[in-house]
């Protein structure tokens, strides 16, 4: 499970303080897809940068699996499977080839690296494009070797940023059914996004970032009950107005 405790970070620029992220707080158990929801610059990205070690956070700490990423940042890393819409592929490896590339960095045994491989190739179906260079990939094949790179160390917590920006209408379905059958195994999935009628469809509950602050938190009626609005886009656009 992922677990954050009052996460805060503060930029600097132009002489000034930037609070990005303040005194942030949400915990997502196995088998829920959790939304981290807000416009650009709602501090998203910062909050997946902070859980997953890549950014030191000035105040508060995160936990996956029990493990706190500021103590033990090699422990979380390797529970983690990161999606992003910047995630890029080796272009001159085969979709195989890379895969196995990734089951070795993550110290995975050859038969259970070749087990996974055969599991990811039927849930994604990567049947037809295992052997192929990533560079002759489709938009939609892209995105499936994206996916099936960050479980093939069957991580139990799974980060996904954007995932669909830039994405046609199968490639986003791709990422659609890849959610539902993480939430089938029991993953915990955090989905941070822009795209609130997209998150709307797929999360089990949502935790509302606007300007570095979790304004909401909970499953979609709650949130419906507490702001009198049906949608998260109409949620949003109340607080813009205020």
């Amino acid at each position: 499970m992922i677990a954050v405790h009052s996460l805060t970070k503060r930029f600097y620029g132009g002489g000034r303080e930037i609070l990005a992220v303040d005194h942030v707080s949400f915990a997502i158990p196995p088998g829920e897809v959790y939304g981290l929801l807000g416009p650009n610059g709602a501090g998203k990205t910062t909050t997946i940068r902070m859980v997953v070690g890549l950014l030191r956070p000035d105040g508060g700490y995160a936990e996956v699996s029990g493990f706190r990423t500021s103590d033990m940042p090699d422990e979380v890393k390797s529970r983690i499977g990161l999606v992003s819409s910047s995630t890029g592929l080796y272009p001159s490896l085969s979709v195989r080839e890379m895969l196995l590339f990734f089951a070795d960095l993550y110290r995975m045994e050859p038969a259970a690296a070749q087990a996974s491989l055969a599991r990811l190739s039927r849930v994604l179906q990567l049947a037809d494009f295992l052997d192929r260079r990533c560079a002759t990939l489709s938009t939609g094949q892209r995105q499936r070797a994206t996916l099936a790179r960050a479980l093939i160390h069957d991580p139990p917590v799974i980060l996904l940023d954007e995932p669909t920006r830039g994405l046609d209408v199968i490639g986003t379905q791709v990422v659609f059914d890849y959610i539902r059958h993480l939430r089938a195994e029991g993953k915990a999935v955090m989905v941070s996004t822009h795209r609130l009628d997209e998150a709307q469809r797929l999360c089990d509950r949502f935790g509302l970032l606007h300007r570095g602050q979790l304004r909401l938190e909970g499953p979609l009626d709650q949130l419906q009950s507490a702001t009198g609005c049906q949608t998260l886009v109409e949620m949003f656009m109340q607080w813009n107005r205020a």
